[in-house]
């Protein structure tokens, strides 16, 4: 079963998530520092991060970049819980790489659904080992790895999924709508622009490649094979 680290400060609510993760047969471990959380993810890298953004030491936005720059922790998936539950506190997360984002209060069992159902997407993604190539690029499912001309290029697991997903679908154009869902896995009820800054960043990562990703105004985007 798979492996969840909880990091949050408040210690009852801490408490409580670690209970029902562990009865629902989840393996678990806490910390309630940010850095004492980096440093449990460090020594038993985890399947799943519950993450807190209002930690006493380290900011949780923090935190979540930390683990998604670290080449053995940027597959880990994170659900950020935290009060902050404005449109705004929501899309920044999103942006900065969470997989979902659950605002306090919280139903356990609704916890419980989400982190099910960002833990099938995540084995979803792995599936039989593949190559995709389009023009310089070159995705490697099996070792969750992304090469343009040959060299290494490091994305966060979102924009590996992004493109992943961007190449499987070549030549189809994918409305904002469906790359929120299928990526993202949330329901475009609020106006994000998270799509948008993913492309572009993927696009700045990729290089002159990146190209092939075009934008089809007013609809969404599409990868175009040279």
């Amino acid at each position: 079963m798979a492996r969840i680290l909880i990091i949050e400060d408040e210690q009852d609510l801490a408490g409580l998530v670690d209970y029902n993760l562990r009865a629902a047969g989840f393996e678990t471990d806490t910390a309630n520092t940010g850095a004492g959380g980096l440093a449990r993810a460090r020594a038993h890298p985890p399947d799943l991060v519950l993450l807190d953004l209002m930690l006493p030491d380290v900011a949780g936005g923090e935190v979540l970049r930390m683990l998604k720059s670290d080449a053995e922790l940027k597959k880990a998936a994170v659900v950020i819980v935290s009060a902050k539950g404005q449109e705004a506190d929501r899309i920044q997360g999103l942006e900065l790489g969470a997989d979902d984002y659950v605002v306090k209060p919280f139903s356990v069992r609704e916890l419980l659904l989400r982190v099910k159902a960002v833990l099938r997407r995540a084995d979803a993604e792995e599936g039989p080992a593949a190559e995709l190539v389009a023009g310089d690029i070159s995705l490697d499912t099996s070792r969750h790895q992304v090469r343009v001309k040959g060299e290494e290029v490091i994305l966060t697991a979102l924009e590996f999924r992004l493109l992943r997903t961007l190449l499987e679908r070549s030549d189809r154009v994918q409305t904002r709508e469906v790359l929120l869902s299928d990526v993202w896995g949330i329901q475009a009820e609020i106006h994000t622009r998270t799509v948008d800054t993913h492309i572009k960043r993927l696009r700045e990562k990729l290089g002159p490649a990146g190209d092939i990703i075009e934008t089809v105004r007013g609809v969404g985007y599409k990868l175009s094979p040279p």
